[in-house]
């Protein structure tokens, strides 16, 4: 059993604690140890969070030094309008121009053509290629919306989804969002998730949707005290759990605070709060609570687990497989990897080679940016 320090994807802080983790598989590892992997909280309070990023150096894809929309939509026309599409300079394009340069081809296409770059895509492609590429060509706003707006069509709401997005989008994303989605529909969205889900699940969520979570990033040691305490005595302390006290807290409390607020939790009552969660809740409001936590301790380590939920057994979750590779190739998706190879022990990019096929790999590959595993000859 060999042990690899735990980085979360950043330089440690100078002086601070050094954490160790298992480097076992989750099937290797004995039932309930799987959470042990989220309760190491030593440093966790000064570790940088990708919470609040929208673009950065931790991205795979960056902006084309040289770009010419121009250039970029006369070779996405011959690729389309010529006698059969040229799939792979589509794919070449959008994988090597970062959001904003994708949006002025868009932009730069529709004056050219009168035509939209995503109805041409839905056109000329097809498949799991095909949504991989509309994504690719949607702004980011848009593309949580359209998923927001996926999610609670038809019978059933796809309540995964809606906390995987809500729980690990800043408030600016989260405005984005219902701003796009007010433009669309000409309704609120907090209007709309009434009506498609209900109980403490509701008042979480529409918390959330809010986009009103505080920002402030000076820690008050006293009050998070005072916020553990009070999840304490609302759930482990108690017979029967008072869920609005875990909302309150959960839903409201700046990320650096609610980081105070875990130390403080563990240090009361001998366990993590992910622990009295998911021990005290059940359902929805518990998936919900938890993917909230596990966003302030580490937003790059959540969704490295996605991505393995969303590929492993049988039959792939395309749909969050794109999300989250289209989403996060401009903010963290290198400690996405770092994450998922430390959680896993083989790569992202070995999963996806594994996992999908075709050009639709080769896409995914592009945004995943590299191979992590040293004996991968690809």
């Amino acid at each position: 059993m060999s042990f690899l320090r735990y980085i979360s994807g950043f330089p440690l802080p100078e002086g601070a604690a050094t954490l160790f983790r298992f480097t076992l598989s989750p099937e290797e590892l004995p039932v309930g140890d799987m959470a042990s992997l989220w309760d190491d909280l030593d440093s966790l309070v000064n570790t940088p969070s990708s919470f609040m990023e929208t673009n950065g150096a931790r991205g795979t894809i960056k902006p084309k030094a040289d770009f010419d929309a121009g250039d970029d939509v006369e070779a996405l026309r011959k690729a389309i309008e010529g006698l059969g599409t040229k799939e792979k300079t589509l794919i070449d394009i959008l994988t090597h121009r970062s959001s904003a340069q994708r949006q002025l081809i868009c932009e730069a296409y529709q004056e050219a053509t009168g035509r939209t770059l995503v109805d041409d895509l839905r056109g000329d492609t097809s498949g799991d290629l095909e949504e991989l590429l509309v994504a690719l060509a949607t702004p980011p706003a848009t593309l949580d919306c359209h998923e927001v707006m996926r999610a609670m069509k038809g019978a059933g709401t796809t309540d995964s989804t809606l906390i995987e997005i809500f729980a690990s989008r800043s408030n600016q994303q989260i405005k984005a969002l219902t701003d796009v989605y007010l433009e669309e529909t000409e309704k609120k969205l907090t209007l709309d998730l009434k009506t498609e889900v209900s109980g403490d699940f509701s008042d979480a969520l529409l918390l959330l949707a809010e986009g009103k979570r505080d920002e402030n990033t000076t820690v008050d040691t006293e009050k998070a005290k005072e916020d553990a305490k009070t999840l304490y005595e609302a759930g482990e302390k108690k017979w029967g759990t008072d869920e609005s006290k875990f909302v309150d807290i959960l839903c409201q409390r700046s990320v650096p605070q609610l980081r105070q607020t875990l130390v403080e939790y563990k240090n009361i009552s001998g366990k993590t709060l992910q622990q009295s969660i998911e021990g005290e809740m059940s359902g929805d409001l518990e998936e919900l609570l938890v993917a909230i936590v596990k966003c302030v301790k580490s937003v790059p380590t959540y969704f490295a687990e996605r991505l393995h939920e969303s590929m492993k057994g049988a039959g792939t979750d395309e749909s969050t497989l794109n999300r989250i590779m289209v989403s996060r190739s401009e903010i963290d998706m290198l400690d996405i990897r770092a994450e998922f190879k430390k959680l896993y022990e083989y790569s992202l990019h070995s999963a996806i080679k594994s996992d999908c096929g075709g050009k639709y790999k080769k896409t995914l590959k592009k945004l995943c940016g590299g191979d992590d595993d040293d004996d991968d000859d690809e």
